[in-house]
């Protein structure tokens, strides 16, 4: 399960060479993924001497008014003490192309909230095949404060989820109790009395415990331009909310689509991709895909010297971990794909379709959201963030 690329190879293609789009993925030996492939011999040693690869769970039934709705799609948290991964659906269809929506989906979109789901790690069972593993939905009270839950993150012994907002009910950070009744409760839905866009993603500062969360128009399935929100009354920006003294104030601005966020082991440089290349339903391949670096002011934490990090080959860099080491793993059209902490490509988690986020379960095991599947991952690394206690 591992394919070695042959990157001096790629150097020339030639004029009669075959070349791709941003959504064709590069396999050139046609391996049936998912699978490892290596673009430097560094990634053998994050892979470690036993990797293993696997879809452990595959189903895309969850399904409203006879429309099939991606199940795998964002938010993962890792409950290292039920050893079991929460996460989110979309909350519009799957459709014919991954990239096109069909004009129908509009009303579906702005009617409907997505579901958070369990599913337990501890039900795989040490095979060597795939196997569809036992999954729970979890029925988190859905009050008007918690619509369509898009990203997530562990926050002491609670799940700290930031939603896209529906309609005229605005997004929102909320904390939810993992275990029953799995209570909730909003604690930021604006920023000085303006709404938010539509919140994407968000993580825990490693040091100072504050709450950064990327705010944009759209993105694929969701947003202003994804009609399901209103007119936009703020900047595409990145915020830090002080969960102590409630302040919210803006950390860095000037992206088309913020999306991902996290940080390194240190805290000390914030990683945040801009996906303004997809746009609603529409992808343009000559504007960012990009993964962008700063480095976090000791006194402030916003984030300054922005500088170019890595640039994603295949669809857009959604969500991403870093692990102990720096590296950084970033979910793309593709599937994982994983950079040294000087943004070099060192290899990808190649699932050959669209990966919009993924969590680190725990030392050596990954678990990878690819819509209408979840793949688990076996190998040496090891995440870096806070785990919920």
């Amino acid at each position: 399960n591992i394919q070695l690329i042959n990157v001096p190879g790629l150097s020339v293609l030639g004029p009669n060479g075959t070349f791709r789009t941003v959504i064709t993925p590069l396999n050139p030996t046609n391996l049936t993924p998912p699978f490892f492939q290596v673009w430097d011999q560094r990634f053998l040693d994050i892979l470690g001497p036993k990797p293993r690869v696997r879809v452990i769970a595959e189903r895309d039934d969850f399904e409203f008014a006879h429309e099939v709705f991606v199940l795998y799609h964002q938010a993962p948290i890792w409950d290292p003490i039920e050893d079991q991964i929460f996460f989110a659906s979309a909350n519009s269809p799957v459709c014919p192309s991954p990239f096109l929506q069909s004009e129908s989906t509009d009303e579906l979109t702005l009617n409907r909230n997505n579901e958070v789901f369990v599913i337990k790690l501890k039900d795989v069972k040490d095979i060597p095949g795939p196997q569809n593993i036992t999954w729970t939905k979890v029925r988190i009270p859905i009050t008007p404060d918690i619509q369509v839950v898009n990203g997530g993150t562990p926050f002491g012994n609670n799940l700290l989820f930031v939603t896209n907002g529906r309609g005229n009910s605005p997004p929102g950070v909320s904390l939810v109790n993992p275990r029953p009744p799995f209570n909730s409760t909003t604690i930021l839905d604006n920023f000085h009395g303006r709404q938010f866009n539509s919140l994407d993603d968000v993580r825990v500062h490693p040091k100072s415990g504050a709450v950064f969360f990327t705010d944009t128009t759209c993105a694929f399935r969701y947003g202003f331009l994804g009609a399901f929100r209103p007119p936009p009354l703020l900047p595409n920006q990145v915020y830090r909310f002080d969960p102590r003294t409630r302040e919210v104030h803006v950390v860095a601005d000037g992206f088309i689509i913020p999306n991902g966020i996290t940080f390194s082991p240190d805290g000390n440089i914030a990683y945040v991709s801009d996906t303004g290349g997809l746009q609603a339903n529409i992808f343009n391949s000559t504007r960012p895909t990009t993964l962008y670096s700063f480095d976090v002011d000791p006194t402030t934490q916003r984030f300054l010297n922005r500088r170019t990090f890595a640039w994603a080959d295949t669809g857009i860099p959604d969500g991403f971990q870093v692990d102990s080491k720096g590296n950084v793993y970033a979910s793309c059209g593709d599937g994982v794909q994983v950079y040294d902490p000087s943004g070099i490509l060192l290899g990808k988690i190649f699932t050959g379709s669209i990966s919009a986020n993924n969590v680190f379960a725990g030392k050596g095991r990954m678990v990878v959201m690819v819509e209408t599947k979840i793949v688990l991952v076996e190998f040496a690394a090891e995440g870096s963030l806070v785990e919920l206690k």
